[in-house]
């Protein structure tokens, strides 16, 4: 793994802190700074940070929706299928809550599904299923809640697990024995791990 690598996980890493955690926005700021910003990497984090700042409401700048857009827009045509294929994601997640766009957001999620499902990444098809759920009958979008929650847990992704618990509990009728079950666990699991935007749900 050569330094170019070394900078792009540090960022990766620091951009993933911030937004679980909503601590450390000037630590990914300077990590993504240091990557070259021609780099499809760069192009997607950039357009992360900006995204979060809209949605966390922690000091939004005026040109955040049209940089994360032109950002994802960018990570999207550059030739790699995979961060394409997580640009698309993105993108979509964008236009979903921040535009409150779901026509517009739909086929960006089709299009990030089939990249996932060709190349058989498990970790990235229970983000897309997690945010493709609340677009489909409510029949589907448990077993794509369910699916992504049993994804994650195979694969021993703990944040995103714990996220997938909350959200499926907020998807089971409030009387269901499980709903308070996965709230508890979830609940317990984001105070260990400080998630930050789930424990300002609690």
């Amino acid at each position: 793994m050569g330094p170019d690598a070394d900078l792009e996980l540090r960022a990766e890493i620091a951009v993933d802190r911030w937004f679980f955690q909503i601590q450390g926005h000037e630590e990914a700021k300077k990590a993504v700074a240091a990557l070259d910003p021609a780099s499809s990497t760069a192009h997607l984090l950039t357009a992360r940070l900006a995204y979060s700042r809209l949605l966390f409401g922690r000091d939004p700048r005026a040109d955040d929706r049209a940089v994360a857009e032109a950002e994802y827009s960018a990570a999207a045509e550059s030739g790699d299928e995979k961060q394409r294929g997580w640009a698309e994601y993105h993108w979509g997640v964008l236009l979903d809550n921040i535009d409150e766009d779901t026509a517009g957001a739909l086929p960006r999620y089709e299009i990030a599904l089939e990249i996932a499902t060709k190349s058989g990444d498990d970790y990235f098809e229970s983000y897309i299923i997690r945010h493709l759920a609340h677009l489909k009958e409510p029949a589907e979008a448990t077993a794509l809640l369910r699916r992504s929650l049993h994804l994650r847990g195979a694969l021993g992704a703990r944040p995103q697990t714990i996220a997938a618990q909350a959200a499926l509990a907020e998807d089971l009728p409030e009387d269901d024995p499980e709903r308070a079950e996965l709230v508890q666990i979830s609940r317990a699991g984001a105070r260990e791990l400080r998630i930050g935007w789930l424990l300002s749900d609690s």
